[in-house]
């Protein structure tokens, strides 16, 4: 969907909601239809991303590396081969409540 077309539906909502004694006291428009005009805007959107956002977005186009691992544990669990020591898990839920 382009922003002309999603501007144009959004009118249409807009002057369907609009009561039709409002819509009599307007002039009709001589505008295109599909086609929006921008000559009258003064202000320009603008978009930020912050360090952080940066960070996601290099660690999501990084190396499929963790992807591939976590693949793989995926299918040794699906497969019941994945094993997990009771030590180890017992570890890390006290190292949890110690937090």
């Amino acid at each position: 969907m382009s922003f002309a077309s999603g501007i144009d539906g959004l009118q249409q909502i807009i002057s369907s909601s609009t009561p039709r004694a409002a819509q009599a006291d307007k002039p009709e428009s001589t505008a295109i239809p599909n086609e929006v005009s921008i000559a009258n805007v003064d202000n320009v959107d603008q978009a930020n991303v912050s360090p952080a956002g940066n960070f996601i977005a290099q660690a999501l186009e990084g190396s499929d590396t963790r992807s591939a691992k976590v693949a793989s544990l995926q299918q040794a669990i699906v497969t019941g081969s994945y094993n997990v020591s009771s030590a180890d898990v017992a570890n890390k839920i006290i190292e949890g409540l110690l937090k």
